[in-house]
C-alpha cells in the first residue's frame, strides 16, 4: 500500500502505508522518544496532530491494554522510518499494524524521517495530509492548506469526558505492569486518603495512577465544570490535566481557576500549567516546533538539579508576562529557556509544563505528585 505525505508548503514525502487505509490530516509534529509509541498514540494531547517518530524502528514490541493512556488513539496519523510487521515482546497482545488499523490510524513508513524532522525544525510545524488513496499531490497540498490551524482552537472540550466519574485504580483496565515507585504504594496504604478532583482536558491514565499511588481518591470532571461545582465536591485538592490545542480559547477553565485560587490547593501540568499562567494574568504563545519527547533537560531553580523530563506541548507561558512579585518561576528548559514551572508565593498553587507522570519514563519528576499531597496536607492542617 503506497502512501503520501503532503505538507502545506508543498513538500512531498512518498512511502509505504500501514495501519488504516484512507486519508487523514492534521498538524505535523515530531517526537524524539525512543520508546512509548503506544502511550504517544493514545495521549489525548495529540488530538488534531500527525506524529513523526525519530526512533528508526517502531512497532517491534507490539501493543497491550496496560500501556494505553486513554481508551483509543488520538493521533491523526503516524510517520516512521521502519514499521515492524511483527511484535517480539512477552507483554504484546496485538501487532502494532493491526492495532493502528483497528483504530483507523494511518501509518506512513519507509520515508526519510530525518529529512522530514529537519524540515519541521527549520520551518516550524505545519499542516499536512497522509493519503493512500489520492495520488495528485497538488490536491493533497491544497487540502493541507485548508486544514484549520491549531492557533485559536479549543480541543480540550472535544476530548474531555462528558460526565463525572471516579477513577478505580483496582480496575484491571486501569493497572499498569510497570511497578513505579514501590514506596508510593506503602505511603498510600499508611496514610489517609485525600480527595482530588481532576479536570479532564485530555487526562492520561498514568496521571490518575500516580495520584492514587500518593494516597488520593480521584474524581474526574469535564473540562467545563465550574469552580463552584468542583468545590461542592469538597476536594482536598484540584488537579488540572494536560490537553490539546490552544490554551487561550479555554477561557471557561481560566475563570474556574481564578475562582478556586486560595480556596483549595491546585496542581496543573501541561495545558493545566498554561491555564494557570493565564489565570495569573500571564500570556501564552506558540512554539516554533513544540516540545515532544522523553529527553528534555529541565532545571529546578530551587534545588539547582537538572531533571530529564517528558514533554508534549506546542504552547508555552511567556515568563515576562508573569508578575514576579506574586509568582515564582520554578523550572526552566535548558534547551531553549522555555518556562517549565511556576508556583504562587502565597497561595497553594503550582504547575509544570512538562509531564511528571511520564509513561514510560523518565521518572525524575515523580516527586511533584508527593509535593502536591504535602501541599494538601498542610492546607488541611
Amino acid at each position: 500500500m503506497q502512501a503520501i505525505l503532503a505538507l502545506e508548503d508543498g513538500r512531498i514525502f512518498r512511502g509505504q502505508g500501514y495501519g488504516a487505509p484512507g486519508e487523514s490530516q492534521g498538524e505535523v509534529v515530531f517526537n524524539t522518544s525512543l520508546t512509548g509509541y503506544q502511550e504517544i498514540a493514545t495521549d489525548p494531547s495529540y488530538a488534531g496532530q500527525i506524529v513523526v517518530l525519530t526512533n528508526p524502528q517502531i512497532g517491534n514490541y507490539g501493543t497491550n491494554q496496560a500501556d494505553n493512556e486513554s481508551a483509543k488513539p488520538y493521533i491523526e496519523g503516524l510517520i516512521v522510518r521502519e514499521f515492524s510487521p511483527i511484535s517480539s515482546n512477552w507483554r504484546s497482545e496485538q501487532v502494532t499494524d493491526e492495532y493502528m488499523e483497528r483504530y483507523a490510524v494511518p501509518v506512513l513508513a519507509e520515508i526519510d524521517t530525518r529529512a522530514l524532522v529537519r524540515h519541521l525544525r527549520t520551518n516550524g510545524v505545519m499542516r499536512g495530509v497522509i493519503s493512500t488513496t489520492e495520488t495528485d499531490t497538488d490536491v493533497l497540498v491544497a487540502k493541507a492548506r485548508a486544514i484549520r490551524k491549531m492557533d485559536g482552537t479549543d480541543l480540550a472540550r472535544v476530548v474531555s469526558t462528558k460526565s463525572i466519574y471516579t477513577f478505580d485504580a483496582d480496575d484491571s483496565r486501569n493497572q499498569s505492569d510497570d511497578k513505579l515507585l514501590p514506596d508510593a504504594f506503602v505511603h498510600a496504604k499508611d496514610s489517609k486518603l485525600l480527595h482530588v478532583v481532576a479536570y479532564d482536558f485530555g487526562i492520561k491514565q498514568n496521571i490518575l495512577r500516580m495520584l492514587t499511588r500518593e494516597g488520593c481518591r480521584v474524581t474526574v470532571v469535564p473540562a467545563e465544570t465550574t469552580a463552584e461545582d468542583v468545590l461542592g465536591l469538597k476536594p482536598d485538592g484540584v488537579f488540572l490535566s494536560n490537553g490539546p490545542g490552544d490554551p487561550e480559547p479555554v477561557d471557561y477553565a481560566v475563570r474556574a481557576i481564578r475562582n478556586m485560587m486560595g480556596r483549595v490547593p491546585v496542581f496543573g501540568i501541561c495545558l493545566g500549567h498554561q491555564l494557570c499562567g493565564l489565570a495569573l494574568g500571564g500570556k501564552t504563545y506558540k512554539l516554533k516546533f513544540g516540545h515532544h519527547g522523553g529527553n528534555h533537560p529541565v532545571k529546578n531553580n530551587a534545588t539547582g538539579k537538572v531533571e530529564i523530563t517528558a514533554h508534549n506541548h506546542n504552547f508555552a507561558v511567556d515568563p515576562d508576562s508573569i508578575n514576579a512579585n506574586e509568582v515564582e518561576l520554578t523550572h526552566v528548559d535548558l534547551n531553549d529557556q522555555t518556562l517549565e514551572g511556576l508556583r504562587h508565593k502565597t497561595l497553594p498553587l503550582f504547575s509544570v509544563q512538562y509531564h511528571p507522570e511520564a509513561a514510560p519514563g523518565p521518572h525524575d519528576s515523580h516527586y511533584l505528585f508527593r509535593d502536591f499531597r504535602q501541599m494538601m496536607e498542610e492546607w488541611k492542617g
